[in-house]
């Protein structure tokens, strides 16, 4: 189904307030999700309003409210209150621009919270601000340790982020080999997973959706992989999350904003950041391998191409589930 951005926006409003989310909480929730899908990340995209309303079936309503405790100069907790994460994400981003940009450097967290979405998004305003950005975020134990097969940490991305002009240097990835809103998605559209991503309760491979959420999904990179998500999942016990965050509930992300003059020149350094995006494009490549590029500019020139055609495109089951929200 192609949707102008005009009607995805309207189609995402419409929705979200018909599952009880204010007007004035729509802002940040709508250009998150209209962001994943400029960017080629529809799993995360308007199919997410899917996933709010079945969480919402199972655990009530929204809470519109969240607290900020042990505030300091440099430093804040968003107590999130079972606030959906775009709303939680976004006012830590806020605090820490804030702070940051006061103080120098600032380290926000947010808790008791679910569904924080992609942390290259709050980045992006971070960077815009002139300031770098290190985020972390965990979630519920979905992800099996290199050589386990049961869960013991979320999904649990990680993201830097560079000031560089119009073309910050983001890195953002998730530490499993598959995500939940993948496996999700997968689901919803009847289709297996890819080979190697997934196990069932009995800790055998899967490639099947439902028995990848009955049981665990493997984690990215090896043991490598695997130690930097367990460091994810301690990241957000700093912000208050259970070690084992029940399942989407209880969710902490942290934030560290920093400007670069802390320690140089911010110009000059942002000029080095443009400098050595070059010398890395420039690398000599692998033949018949892929083009050499920097984090996110495959997700800013799909972005801009998506803002030039005006329209999206998703899968006919999932906006006939939308619609009948």
């Amino acid at each position: 189904m192609k949707l102008s951005l005009s009607d995805a926006r309207a189609l995402a409003r419409e929705k979200l307030l018909r599952i009880g989310y204010r007007p004035e909480d729509l802002v940040s929730m709508i250009n998150h999700l209209i962001d994943c899908e400029l960017r080629g990340h529809g799993y995360s995209g308007l199919a997410r309003i899917v996933s709010i309303k079945e969480r919402h079936d199972a655990c009530g309503p929204p809470d519109t409210q969240f607290d900020i405790l042990r505030e300091t100069p440099v430093s804040a907790l968003v107590q999130g209150n079972d606030q959906i994460g775009y709303i939680v994400g976004q006012k830590v981003t806020d605090l820490a621009i804030e702070k940051a940009t006061t103080t120098g450097l600032a380290m926000v967290g947010g808790n008791d919270t679910w569904y924080t979405g992609m942390l290259s998004f709050y980045a992006e305003q971070v960077c815009a601000q002139g300031l770098v950005a290190m985020i972390w975020s965990n979630a519920a134990p979905w992800v099996a340790p290199y050589g386990g097969t049961e869960g013991r940490f979320g999904t649990n991305p990680v993201c830097f982020g560079f000031p560089c002009g119009d073309e910050p240097v983001i890195w953002d990835i998730g530490t499993s080999e598959i995500i939940h809103a993948q496996v999700l998605q997968a689901k919803r559209l009847g289709r297996e997973l890819p080979d190697g991503v997934a196990y069932d309760s009995n800790g055998n491979p899967t490639v099947d959706p439902e028995e990848a959420l009955g049981g665990a999904f493997a984690a990215w990179g090896g043991h490598k992989g695997s130690g930097l998500a367990i460091c994810v999942q301690l990241m957000g016990m700093m912000a208050g999350s259970a070690p084992l965050p029940d399942d989407m509930t209880g969710f902490a992300m942290v934030m560290v904003a920093a400007k670069p003059d802390l320690l140089r020149d911010a110009a000059e350094f942002e000029a080095d950041v443009a400098t050595y995006a070059q010398v890395i494009r420039d690398t000599r490549p692998v033949t018949g391998g892929p083009t050499l590029r920097m984090p996110f500019e495959r997700s800013r020139r799909e972005r801009g191409e998506a803002e030039a055609r005006g329209w999206i495109e998703i899968p006919d089951e999932i906006y006939r589930t939308i619609l009948e929200i």
